[in-house]
């Protein structure tokens, strides 16, 4: 990647928040990398380098700064201008995908070679794929001694490091000093945390951030019993990882620019997955002002953007949930929806452990082989939704991988339109949220539409709205969502295939 050395200077001399997360500063004088905002005095101008990624500061030679701490930058490494491949492969490293495999491995999984896959890291990261993955263990294994009380043993284990010698060994090269060593420096104001089943982590994210849209967003369709929002505004859900189950509890924090979020989870080595999801399931590797600025060319999207300015769109903590519930929303309201999947993990998801359970939590959602046993129809639902839920169960026992990050997008939504029940609007939504496709769009839904109807009220066809949209290209998910939110809710109104046997004016509730 090419980075204007001029104007990156000017971003370090000015402490520009605007570029924390989109490049590190490499300082040769002394060996080390830093974050755009570092406090430190500003290095000259002949005595820095300048990197798209940490992995690429770090792959050259430097450590990571001990003062602006870039295992708390935003991660905007997905949104640089990188290939599809590349976001994916990402979304794999961050759950552990070269922790105990190679990069061949991981180029099989993506379907392209591993030579391929180097030169797309390369060209849009500035850093192979090992530096990267190392860098991830690196930081987040900082992170985890800084925010919490963790044994070092513990740490090494949930970061990916396969053994404590190994850990340490890292650590003294790279920070010149032992990982216990840091600890002892750690200001008190980080100590929050306590034990290893039960911590807390800070997600940073580029501002701003639409904290009330998103959680207003998952409130509307909390499942009883798996997820609920609070009064104060903090998201909680039951987890499983691994044969263990587990909860989680996401807080914003608006003044230190950061979500948190409190895991209970009593397998260290799943943290590091368990954090990777939340981030994508609130969406922080976002770059809200590449995608408000491209949007608001369109005057009709302007007002929208000025109105909710860094608007996301919800991801999901797991895919065949999500599909799931937006099966289960045709053809009914958002409460009746809602209703009907409390129903569905009543009767068939299983109990949380009674250490877990708290006011709203008291199961874990349904999995795919209960499901495809199950006789469906005794929801009280149409015969014809109650064969979709278990056309996507069977499929996905058939695949399990079948949300993974590994997936293409295209490719995923043939498979979901090849089951009955299962027509375009739901496969968009399902890419939209489970795979975290930011160009899906349902260009079928009467919310849309009704949101781009002419001053006359003429509201466009599905092909007109879908050759508008072309101009909204990457991010077309994220203008449906300011359409729909422009509605004065979350909800989207759809008009589906003949496939998903629901009339024009069907309400479905994703």
């Amino acid at each position: 990647m090419n980075l204007d050395h001029d104007a990156c200077y000017r971003a370090i001399v000015t402490r520009d928040a605007r570029f924390d997360g989109r490049l590190y500063i490499g300082v040769r004088t002394t060996g080390i990398y830093c974050r755009p905002i570092c406090p430190a005095r500003t290095p000259k101008r002949e005595n820095v380098s300048f990197y798209p990624t940490a992995a690429a500061a770090q792959e050259a030679g430097f450590r990571p700064c001990l003062r602006c701490r870039p295992e708390n930058s935003p991660d905007l490494a997905a949104w640089n201008g990188t290939s599809n491949t590349v976001k994916r492969a990402l979304a794999l490293i961050g759950e552990g995908a070269l922790d105990d495999e190679t990069v061949d491995h991981l180029a099989e999984q993506l379907g392209v070679g591993e030579r391929h896959l180097r030169r797309l890291f390369q060209q849009h990261l500035g850093a192979s794929p090992i530096a990267v993955a190392q860098t991830r263990r690196i930081l987040f294994a900082k992170q985890l001694i800084m925010e919490t009380r963790m044994p070092m043993t513990e740490i090494a284990h949930a970061a990916g490091f396969g053994s404590i010698r190994r850990f340490n060994a890292v650590f003294q090269t790279l920070y010149k000093r032992p990982p216990g060593a840091l600890r002892r420096t750690r200001p008190s104001a980080h100590s929050s945390a306590s034990t290893v089943s039960d911590i807390t982590l800070t997600m940073s994210y580029v501002a701003p951030y639409d904290w009330s849209s998103l959680i207003s967003f998952l409130k509307t369709r909390a499942i009883p019993g798996i997820e609920w929002v609070d009064k104060q505004d903090r998201y909680h859900r039951s987890i499983a990882l691994d044969g263990c189950q587990g909860s989680v509890c996401v807080a914003f924090d608006e003044s230190k620019k950061c979500l948190r979020a409190t895991i209970r989870f009593p397998r260290v080595s799943s943290l590091a997955v368990i954090v990777s999801r939340l981030r994508r399931m609130f969406d922080l590797t976002a770059d809200p002002i590449a995608i408000d600025t491209h949007l608001a060319h369109d005057p009709r999207l302007a007002p929208l953007i000025t109105a909710r300015p860094g608007l996301r769109v919800p991801g999901a903590w797991n895919g065949f949930e999500l599909g799931i519930r937006a099966i289960l929303g045709q053809q009914i309201s958002v409460s009746a929806a809602t209703a009907l999947a409390g129903k569905l993990v009543s009767l068939y998801g299983e109990p949380l452990e009674s250490s877990l359970t708290s006011e709203g939590l008291s199961h874990i959602f349904p999995s795919p082989k209960r499901l495809a046993e199950a006789d469906l129809r005794s929801l009280g639902m149409p015969g014809a939704r109650a064969r979709a839920l278990s056309a996507l169960s069977e499929a996905v026992l058939e695949t399990p991988n079948m949300f993974s990050a590994s997936q293409i997008p295209d490719a995923t939504l043939q498979r979901l339109r090849a089951l009955p029940g299962v027509g375009d609007w739901t496969g968009q939504y399902i890419l939209m949220r489970a795979l975290c496709e930011p160009d899906a769009f349902p260009a079928a839904d009467i919310g849309l539409m009704r949101a781009m109807a002419s001053k006359e009220g003429q509201r466009p066809t599905p092909a007109t709205l879908l050759q508008h949209a072309e101009a909204w290209r990457p991010w077309r998910a994220y203008a449906a969502l300011h359409l729909w939110t422009s509605e004065g809710n979350t909800s989207a109104t759809d008009i589906c295939t003949t496939k998903e046997k629901i009339t024009h004016a069907a309400t479905l509730t994703p």
